[in-house]
């Protein structure tokens, strides 16, 4: 957009200065009788003020054309210049090229995570991804939001609309959500991303819970209220309080052993083919197996009985420490690649002893 508003006064120029070319061109050659050549270089050096003086004796009525022609010539550089400084003044070339630059940064990436709304949904889904290390995208269409976000990697524009998709790096993300306040605007972003990609893992906001279905047929992977998951989460911290904190505190904190995974199991890996025994598992690689889905399949099958078969595309559901969940990836056909969250500020406060801050 910008570099559109940029180019627009630099074409203009261009069409006016040609305009007073041909227009001194042919006013020189009527006036005075002169060849094309001789009619162009005179205009040339007139326009240019380079003071070379006049290859011929020119008439009173070449002399009031020509200081038409010098008016207009020194009028339109001025627009030109005058344009241009109001634009760097500005900060709108800076912000051009900061936008360029950020465009490169996006389609250097793969396997990040793009989010299309960064409202109070969209910002949570960031920052808990980037605490966990993964990259993300946003799409924003409010350019006043975007332009708070200058330590974020931003496209400005229309998250339902193909291009908007493509600057964002559709093709290579892991995923994406549809995070704005508007079902209608999620699902269609949920069509226009699984046209684009139909091996993306797409999550999208259902603020009217009759919209859940509706967005899975348009081809979301899962659809979430969070209406619903607020009032879940808020009847097991009143039921179960010690259990929803220690889930809080696997999936999310940065300091603890034990750490909750998924890991698909590929084809042709070690897994492929194989009895799913977790004691025997668990005494190869250390990582307790809690639960396996198997491929295609919504349910889960908790504990895993002796005999179960793996097959590709099965996620088993891990509980182990770090290096145990990347030795079952490793088997799982994977790069062992699970990054550790992030420290947040208020792990940092909390770990800390008595009387000594974080930064000391």
């Amino acid at each position: 957009m910008r570099s559109e508003e940029m180019t627009r006064p630099i074409r203009r120029f261009l069409i006016v200065l040609i305009g007073i070319g041909l227009a001194g061109t042919i006013g020189f050659m009527l006036l005075e009788g002169w060849s094309v050549l001789d009619a162009l270089y005179m205009t040339v050096i007139t326009l240019s003020t380079v003071g070379f003086g006049e290859i011929h004796p020119i008439s009173a009525a070449g002399r009031v054309f020509t200081i038409v022609l010098i008016t207009a010539g020194v009028g339109a550089v001025a627009y030109l210049f005058s344009t241009l400084s109001q634009y760097v003044v500005s900060g709108a070339l800076t912000g051009s090229f900061r936008s360029r630059r950020m465009q490169r940064t996006i389609d250097a990436l793969s396997e990040h995570f793009i989010v299309c709304g960064y409202g109070r949904v969209g910002q949570h889904v960031v920052s808990d991804l980037e605490e966990r290390g993964r990259r993300c995208v946003i799409i924003e269409s409010d350019s006043a939001t975007a332009e708070r976000l200058a330590d974020r990697l931003v496209v400005i524009g229309d998250a339902a609309d193909d291009d908007g998709l493509r600057r964002a790096g559709i093709d290579r993300a892991q995923g994406l959500v549809a995070a704005t306040g508007n079902d209608a605007d999620n699902l269609f972003i949920t069509l226009s991303a699984r046209s684009l990609n139909p091996n993306l893992l797409i999550v999208a906001r259902a603020n009217d819970p009759a919209s859940e279905p509706k967005l899975l047929r348009a081809g979301a992977t899962h659809a979430i209220s969070p209406f619903s998951i607020s009032g879940h989460r808020i009847a097991s911290q009143l039921l179960n309080p010690s259990i929803t904190d220690f889930l809080d505190v696997v999936m999310h904190s940065a300091n603890l052993e034990l750490w909750l995974e998924e890991v698909t199991v590929a084809a042709r890996s070690d897994l492929d083919g194989k009895d799913m025994e977790a004691a025997m598992l668990r005494l190869e690689v250390g990582a307790n197996i809690i639960a396996i889905r198997r491929a295609k399949q919504r349910g889960f099958t908790t504990v895993p009985r002796i005999g179960l078969q793996v097959q590709p595309g099965d996620v088993m559901i891990a509980l182990g420490t770090l290096e145990q969940l990347h030795a079952l990836s490793k088997l799982a056909g994977h790069d062992p690649s699970i990054p550790r969250p992030k420290i947040t500020k208020r792990e940092a406060e909390r770990e800390q002893p008595e009387g000594v801050s974080p930064s000391s």
